[in-house]
C-alpha cells in the first residue's frame, strides 16, 4: 500500500505486519491496520539500524501553520483556510455533547462527492448537529450522549450555513457518523453494528451513531 498524500483520523495507512504504529496513529490490533488519528502528511521513517526484523515507522506528524507552505500540502491547505459551503462533506471532532445538539470542530472539508483528498483546514471552523439531523428515522427518539462522545471523529455533510459562529451539519445518512472512536478506557474501538463500537482490549461495547465506510 503506498502512502496517502493526505490523510485524516480513520484513515487506513497500512499493515502491522510492513510498518511500526508511530506518533499520529494507532493500531487496530484484531486486522493489524494501522490508522491515522491526526490530520495531515504521513511520514515514513526507515529503521535506524541494519536489522531488517525491525520495520520502518509510519507517523503524522501535527500540522503547524508554517507547514501549509510544503509544495505537496500547498494544493490541500493554505492560510486563507478552506471555507465549508453547503453541501460539502466534512470530518469533524466533538468536542462537546448537549441534550438538543453536539458541537464539533471541522477537520477536514470535502468537495460534494466526499470522494478524492480533503482539505485540512488550517484554522478551526465550528459546527453543529442537531438533534433532528442525527439520523433520518425516529428524529424524536434521538439522544445525543448516545450516539456521540466527546473526541469522537464524525463524518458529516454541511446542510446550512447557520449562524454566524456555527455551521450546521447532518449525519442523517447511512454513510454519515461516528467513523473514530476511544472508549472510556482510552482504547481505540471498532465498530461491530450501526450502532456499536467495541473495545478490542475490554471486549465492551458502547453505542455511537456509526457511519458504514465507504
Amino acid at each position: 500500500m503506498s502512502l496517502h498524500t493526505l490523510a485524516y483520523p480513520g484513515l487506513p495507512l497500512g499493515l502491522s505486519t510492513t510498518y511500526s504504529a508511530g506518533p499520529g496513529t494507532h493500531l487496530h490490533v484484531p486486522t493489524s491496520t494501522i490508522y491515522a488519528s491526526l490530520a495531515g502528511r504521513p511520514t515514513l521513517t526507515p529503521s535506524p539500524t541494519k536489522d531488517k526484523t525491525i520495520k520502518p515507522t509510519l507517523s503524522i506528524p501535527r500540522l503547524l501553520p508554517s507547514q501549509t507552505h510544503d509544495p505537496i500540502l500547498s494544493s490541500s491547505v493554505s492560510n486563507s483556510n478552506t471555507i465549508p459551503c453547503v453541501g460539502s462533506v466534512v470530518l469533524c471532532r466533538v468536542v462537546r455533547v448537549r441534550t438538543r445538539q453536539v458541537d464539533v470542530v471541522v477537520l477536514v472539508v470535502y468537495e460534494e462527492s466526499g470522494d478524492g483528498e480533503g482539505n485540512v483546514c488550517a484554522d478551526d471552523w465550528q459546527g453543529v448537529v442537531r438533534r433532528e439531523d442525527v439520523r433520518a428515522t425516529e428524529k424524536e427518539k434521538v439522544v445525543c450522549g448516545e450516539g456521540f462522545r466527546v473526541g469522537d471523529v464524525v463524518r458529516g455533510v454541511v446542510i446550512s450555513l447557520g449562524d454566524q459562529s456555527n455551521f450546521y451539519l447532518s449525519t442523517a445518512k447511512n454513510e454519515l457518523g461516528v467513523i473514530m472512536a476511544k472508549s472510556e478506557m482510552g482504547n481505540t474501538m471498532f465498530p461491530i453494528s450501526w450502532k456499536e463500537f467495541k473495545d478490542p482490549i475490554t471486549g465492551q461495547t458502547e453505542s455511537r451513531k456509526v457511519a458504514k465506510p465507504f
